[in-house]
């Protein structure tokens, strides 16, 4: 299911990209990634971080949540989402995100329930970047994040706000799931 999704959205990618006749190489370039990094996104072999969907859909002037879900947001007043009633977007085998507001037209933020599963205390932790700032906030569970040379352990009721731009990944502790808001700006 993931690998779909990500195919989906690699397809969604490619299509904005001919539409607006713009060359790989110069998406590549636009995105700060080589070309051939960009291709296994372009193509769906490889997960596309949620930094980098942000960039190419503020270059085609897109809703993230558009190159996610296939769908045009349409509300302009407020999007009401009830309890577990999000659009599940399977973006990465580490992390459920669920889009709290996906479908609202110009966010200035993309507000995520994140949920984080446990994994043995020896799996590295994958990391990731993207330009604007982040706040995580723990619902539920405790939660390491890295965050370039630094480590962070929250615990319910904790918060983080931080440069995105920097490596951060997050892990699980205590053998239990975590659950967070994530707020990407």
């Amino acid at each position: 299911m993931i690998q779909e999704e990500i195919k989906q959205i690699a397809a969604r990618i490619k299509e904005l990209r001919e539409i607006f006749e713009v060359p790989e190489e110069e998406l590549a370039a636009q995105l700060d990634i080589n070309l051939e990094q960009y291709r296994k996104y372009e193509s769906g072999d490889k997960d596309i971080p949620v930094g980098i969907l942000s960039q190419i859909a503020q270059r085609f002037g897109v809703e993230l949540s558009t190159l996610l879900t296939g769908r045009e947001p349409r509300l302009h007043t407020y999007c009401l989402t009830r309890k577990d009633k999000g659009v599940s977007v399977e973006r990465r085998k580490d992390y459920k995100y669920l889009s709290l507001a996906y479908n609202f037209v110009n966010k200035k933020a993309e507000p995520f329930l994140v949920t984080v599963e446990p994994v043995p205390d020896n799996t590295p932790i994958s990391l990731n970047t993207h330009p604007g700032q982040e706040f995580n906030y723990v619902l539920e569970g405790s939660l390491k994040i890295v965050l370039g040379k630094h480590e962070v352990i929250l615990n319910e009721g904790d918060s983080l706000y931080f440069d995105s731009s920097i490596e951060h990944g997050m892990q699980a502790l205590q053998g239990a799931a975590a659950r967070f808001l994530a707020i990407i700006f």
